[in-house]
């Protein structure tokens, strides 16, 4: 069920425009490309409707001639999307997304994730803290889920770990606490790496830096026994080269963002980088591959 994804934190001091789009036909799949291509042209958060999703932008951002265009490429042949749109009610959208959307978690009976202020938390043997300023990277998104059900399950220990679009870090973070070292986390945005650092001070891990860049920005880093990359599928394959030139024989890659359906190009790339699949798993039609360097 897609309710809610915060892709930046909503600055409270700042005027919104809350868009409401209406998608035919209104499949999941249909809302989260949706969202996907509207966050690439500023929308910041999205909460479900009946018929579509609610986007909401910064009024000095929105440029309404961008989010027809946009619209106009809707990337899913035979869909409809309208909208309209009026100014945002003042409040302050990260403390009700807070109170309302983010809960408390348990991934395979031993890791449990949750902020400062969750109360009676259960006990497991992980117990990660985060204070996120967005929804992706939480472990309530399953390309999230998966991965950390990956990790709970591999030996991890000693082994030296890069979380590529870090988000929140809870990965790397997940990582640390089962014994990686050195961890590096790495993501385009100014917002995730300064949320990383505070996760990462929270759960008191060391030996993990947190770096912002993009693919471009690996030449220089090293190589990697476990590399995870939790995107999407076109990034993934556009920068999978870059990712294979920070592996050595024997690195993992953990890749997910992705529909069960895509599987199969994901795996055609990685195989033509000399890439061997491993397996995948799946929840709610998303999907994460294991691949390793022979």
């Amino acid at each position: 069920m897609y309710i809610c994804t915060l892709l930046f934190p909503i600055d409270p001091s700042m005027k919104y425009f809350e868009f409401t789009f209406n998608t035919a036909p209104c499949t999941e799949i249909v809302n989260d490309v949706l969202a996907a291509v509207l966050g690439e042209i500023g929308f910041e958060s999205f909460t479900e409707h009946k018929n579509g999703l609610k986007g909401y932008i910064q009024q000095q951002l929105c440029n309404e001639a961008v989010v027809k265009e946009t619209l106009k490429e809707f990337p899913l042949p035979d869909t409809l999307v309208t909208y309209s749109y009026v100014e945002a009610e003042d409040k302050n959208w990260n403390e009700e997304w807070e109170k309302n959307f983010f809960q408390p978690i348990i991934i395979g009976d031993r890791c449990v994730i949750h902020s400062t202020f969750h109360q009676d938390v259960p006990q497991a043997e992980y117990d990660i803290v985060i204070n996120p300023q967005m929804a992706f990277g939480t472990g309530h998104h399953e390309t999230t889920s998966l991965i950390i059900s990956e990790l709970l399950e591999s030996d991890v220990a000693d082994k030296s770990l890069l979380d590529m679009g870090c988000g929140t870090s809870i990965l790397a973070i997940l990582g640390r606490m089962r014994g990686a070292k050195p961890c590096l986390a790495i993501d385009i945005d100014d917002w995730c790496v300064r949320n990383s650092i505070e996760n990462i001070a929270l759960n008191q891990v060391d030996q993990i830096t947190v770096l912002q860049g993009d693919a471009s920005s690996l030449s220089d880093k090293g190589v990697f026994d476990l590399f995870i990359a939790n995107i999407n599928r076109n990034i993934l394959i556009n920068d999978m080269q870059q990712y294979v030139q920070c592996m050595r024989s024997g690195s993992v890659l953990l890749m997910s963002g992705f529909y069960v359906e895509d599987v199969p190009v994901i795996r055609q790339e990685a195989e033509r980088l000399g890439l061997t699949f491993c397996h995948q798993r799946e929840k709610n039609r998303w999907a994460m591959v294991k691949l390793i360097l022979e």
